[in-house]
């Protein structure tokens, strides 16, 4: 078969040791030839691709980014789309897609699947928020990255008696702030699922304070909420799936903190640094297994299916049941996180 790979939606670590797993095995084990379309559903629209061989594909499994680039083009917003794609495939010799990336991505995947395309999707976000398993690659990466920014905080707002807001990503699910806040011993953390009282996270601050810390850290995810349901953006413009840009809300915490308390505070946003760089360990062989399984999948005929983690198995389940639902923090990792407010 001549299969294609394609990358779509924000980059991540990890995207390119899911490529050289897939080539890897399908070319020397199943004996398939592979091809990437560039820059994710743009590039299978328009038919801009690649070959991917054994030799192209060394020494991706440390290397960040993806060597595809990606896009978050939706070919649902065009008329005839899927159609182009379909029509793409066809014409290049393509028997199968293997598409890597989020729930933007792998919705579109599914949607093709229904036109009768071959597609196996491979799950994709830093914000560990697919549906179905129970990490996706990039995560990891980006919780140790954000843990090591926190554990430098500590030191210059312990020496200069601050507060300091460390913003991290996360638009509609809290699970870098979750783990990040916790590994880096964060006092407070704001998460999108619960939305928060400004007052009361003031009032904690003022309690550390009289306890006789003199210095704070306040991780908050980007998507993070008051109470009151303002949402502060940077802008209004919205990507081609419809996500409005978000940022600005450590901001606006910084600015109550101070104007509530008088204590002195600043803010350092994480924003795409936690996109960038090397994979962890955990990641590259997590993405490995992606990759194996969803070359082996494509070899079994088994497709519009999504590979998922699922404890210490890699399975394969329905890809509308890994895009079916938005998968949030759990509370109980917010309540131990409060223990050490």
């Amino acid at each position: 078969m001549r299969i294609a790979l394609l990358t779509g939606g924000g980059d991540c670590p990890g995207l390119n040791a899911v490529i050289r797993a897939v080539v890897r095995k399908g070319e020397g084990v199943h004996g398939h030839r592979f091809v990437g379309f560039r820059h994710g559903w743009r590039g299978a629209m328009q038919g801009e691709l690649i070959e991917l061989t054994f030799d192209n594909t060394r020494g991706l499994l440390q290397r960040g980014g993806t060597i595809l680039g990606t896009s978050r083009t939706n070919p649902l917003k065009s008329d005839d789309g899927l159609e182009q794609v379909r029509r793409t495939m066809e014409r290049e010799g393509v028997d199968a897609l293997i598409a890597i990336g989020g729930e933007d991505t792998l919705g579109v995947a599914h949607q093709l699947a229904g036109l009768g395309v071959k597609v196996v999707g491979v799950p994709k976000t830093i914000d560990n928020d697919l549906s179905a398993t129970d990490f996706t690659f990039g995560f990891m990466t980006a919780v140790q990255t954000a843990t090591d920014a926190i554990d430098r905080l500590h030191t210059t707002a312990e020496s200069h008696d601050r507060v300091i807001v460390c913003e991290v990503m996360g638009r509609h699910a809290g699970w870098i702030a979750a783990y990040s806040g916790l590994a880096g011993g964060a006092d407070v953390i704001l998460v999108p699922e619960v939305p928060f009282d400004i007052d009361e996270v003031c009032e904690r601050l003022r309690n550390r304070h009289r306890r006789g810390s003199a210095f704070s850290i306040v991780v908050v995810a980007e998507g993070a909420v008051p109470k009151e349901g303002t949402l502060t953006l940077q802008t209004g413009e919205t990507d081609e799936f419809g996500h409005v840009r978000l940022g600005g809300v450590s901001s606006l915490v910084q600015r109550e903190i101070e104007a509530r308390t008088g204590f002195e505070a600043r803010v350092t946003v994480l924003g795409h640094v936690l996109r960038g760089g090397t994979p962890s360990a955990y990641d590259r062989v997590l993405a490995t297994r992606f990759g194996i399984e969803a070359v082996d999948a494509v070899n079994d005929g088994d497709t519009d299916v999504m590979v998922a983690q699922e404890g210490s198995r890699i399975v394969r389940v329905p890809l509308a049941e890994g895009v079916g639902q938005l998968k949030t923090v759990d509370p109980g990792l917010l309540d131990i996180a409060a223990v050490f407010g």
